[in-house]
This record gives C-alpha cells, structure tokens and sequence, in this order.
C-alpha cells in the first residue's frame, strides 16, 4: 500500500501554465501560492510530480522546504538554496548542469556560467541583490527559472523574511517585463496555513500582494478508487464502497497516510460477517482525532503553561494577541491554580514554535499551524462543553 499515485496530467497541466501561460493565466508570472493542510501530498507532489514537469518542459527549478530546518531563518534556507544551484551551475560535471544540458539541447561542454558577484554573500548585505542575481541566472541559463518554496508562510514570521520576499519581486520585476528576456523568473509558494497563504497575495503590505492564491488540489475520488482497485488486486475481499471509503477519506483531511492507515485497521479488525460500509467511520473518525492527539501531546509535554497558552490561541478566532499582558497571565494563573508571571510566557511561547505547534504571525500575534490541529481541538472542546 505504499506506492505512489502520481498525477502527471495535473502537472504537465500546472507546468504549462506556469511556463507558457494563455492570455487567462499570464497573471501567474507575478507569482503562485497554493494551500493545503499539512500531511496532503503538498510536499510530494512537488516533488515527484510538478518539479519533473516543469523540468520537462525546459526550466531551470531551484527547491527548499522551510521547513527542512526551524532552526535557520526562512531566509537564510532560501538563500542557501539559491548559492547551492549556482555553484553547481560552475561546477564542471555536477548533475544540475548536465540536466540542463539535457533539457536545453545543448553540450554540456558548451554551457558555462560565470557570474558577475560573489556567491557566499547572495542576497546578504554587502552582497549581490537577488534582482542581479536571478538576472545574471536567466540571461545566461537562457530558460525559465521557477522557484519553489515549501511552507512558504514560514518567510513572514521574521522580519528578515518579509525582506526576503520584497527582494524575490524585485527579482521577478527584473527579469519578467523585459521584452526581449530568454527566460521568466517564477515564485512558486505553498503552505498549509490558508489564510496566511491568502495574506501573501492579499494584503497590500505584502511583497506578492496581486499574485495568484488557491487551494492545493487535493487528492480525492481518484486517489479513493486507486486504493481500492490495489487492494482488490491484492485479494482483500470485504471493502468498503466507493462513496463510503471516500467520505472517510474527506473525514480524514484528504490525508493519504490516514486513509491507508484506516483501510488498514478495517482490514485487520473487521468482525466476520460485518459490513465494512458501517465500520469505517468509525475507524475515519477515531484517526482523525488520534492525528490531533498526536500534536497535542507535544504541548502537553511542555506542561501545563504551555497548554494554557496553546488554548487562548486555539480558542481565538484569526489570530492571537495580547498572549503575553498581564490579563493573560493572570488568565493562565486562574487555569493553572498558581501565579503566572509575565517572564514565564516567551520561553514556552518559544517551546511551542519550536515544536512547530504555535507560529508567530507578526509582531504579537499568534496562531496555531496546523488548522486541522486547531480544528479538532475546537470539537473536542465543544463535546466537553
């Protein structure tokens, strides 16, 4: 039950407009942010299939996960990602060369990059701006230049993440208008925090304010029918339906590891005589709140100041502000039964980010990362209430 699905069609499909856009899609060149919760096959859609057909299809991508690293700024990770395909770029032999070598048609022999910065200080102060940079890359790649950010939302959490991507559109405002370019400079940014995505490109303070927003396509009835037809090949006999299996798939977030996972459990423990039909909500329903459990265990691990802290944001509609006055530390003194000062808070708001439970959205605001977290959270409390 582990192979992949892939989804070609979708990406050549996505590639294609990102690469060749008709009239209708040429506002993707200011810039694409998809969303989706976390665990949807975000990560490995990119990978497995959109990088591949934007290669395809003859363009230069450079990848980094924000997240590969909590510990190193947002934009230190996206700089290092850039400094590492440029050398690799004028290193004679190297992978990244000889593949576009393959994709350009042209010896590999004959490709030589020599730019006019020094590659340890890109983008830092003191160094070239990234609009030299990714210029001096299109000019002489002289093909399409697509770079991808993963949890994209990570970058406006620090204030050297916002310059970040003020410096990435002056890039893209260098090289996209001029008339005669070899090749586009495109941002591709993803996250799984929804409305932070959407205030990328929606409020006016923000680098891609006018960029395109929408939904990580999730996977979904084709997906559903996969797994099913796989496991009737196998020789599993007693299987839900098609519109059963792909309710519990929906109640599970559109999450492929919990979707097996519950076809799994239905397998191993279904009564004889039993229909499957009635057991797998229940099973959908148990692992979509255990999935929860999971990351509200790692602040209860960080005590009890932690999970009072984690409640006034899970409970506040948008984001969280004030976590750190007086009356929010006299509100964590009331639930914990003991006082609460104000130093105590930042080293568990800090915990918590750390743990990836909390992200900081601003200055003093606050919301929970997963909203699938944050969701099942609110149910549970509504049950208790």
């Amino acid at each position: 039950m582990t192979a992949y699905f892939a989804r070609p069609a979708l990406a050549r499909d996505m590639a294609t407009q990102l690469l060749r856009p008709g009239v209708l899609q040429e506002g993707l060149r200011s810039g694409l942010f998809l969303s989706g919760l976390r665990r949807t096959g975000k990560t490995t859609f990119l990978r497995n299939d959109l990088i591949p057909a934007l290669e395809e299809q003859g363009a230069l991508v450079i990848y980094v996960d924000l997240w590969s690293d909590t510990k190193t700024s947002p934009a230190q990770l996206v700089r290092d990602a850039i400094r590492t395909a440029l050398t690799a770029l004028q290193t004679p032999g190297s992978a990244l060369l000889e593949k576009l070598g393959r994709l350009s048609g042209v010896d590999v022999g004959l490709l030589s990059f020599k730019f006019g910065f020094k590659l340890d200080k890109v983008g830092e102060p003191g160094g070239a701006p990234l609009s030299q940079v990714v210029t001096e890359l299109v000019d002489q790649a002289r093909t399409d230049v697509v770079l991808i950010v993963d949890e994209v939302q990570q970058a406006i959490t620090t204030e050297e993440g916002n310059h970040l991507l003020l410096a990435l559109k002056a890039a893209r405002d260098a090289v996209n208008p001029r008339p005669a370019t070899p090749g586009h400079f495109i941002f591709l940014g993803t996250g799984s925090h929804r409305a932070m995505v959407s205030e990328l490109t929606m409020r006016r303070t923000q680098a891609f304010n006018g960029a395109t927003s929408m939904p990580y396509p999730v996977l979904d009835a084709d997906y559903v029918e996969h797994l099913l037809a796989r496991l009737t090949q196998e020789g599993a006999s007693r299987l839900p339906s098609r519109d059963v299996a792909l309710a519990a798939f929906r109640t599970l977030g559109n999450r492929p590891e919990e979707m097996i996972k519950a076809l799994r459990q239905l397998q191993l423990h279904l009564p004889p005589d039993s229909d499957p039909d009635t057991y797998l909500p229940v099973i959908a329903a148990t692992l979509r709140s255990s999935a929860a459990d999971i990351e509200l265990a790692k602040v209860e691990q960080l005590g009890s100041l932690a999970m009072a802290i984690f409640e006034r944001i899970a409970g506040t509609d948008g984001d969280a502000k004030g976590i750190f006055s007086a009356e929010a530390a006299a509100d964590y003194s009331r639930t914990l039964g003991r006082e609460v000062k104000v130093d105590e808070i930042q080293p568990v708001v800090n915990e918590l980010m750390e743990a990836n439970v909390v992200m900081r959205r601003g200055h003093g605001l606050y919301s929970i990362t997963d909203p699938f977290v944050q969701e099942t959270w609110r149910e549970k409390q509504r049950l208790l209430s």
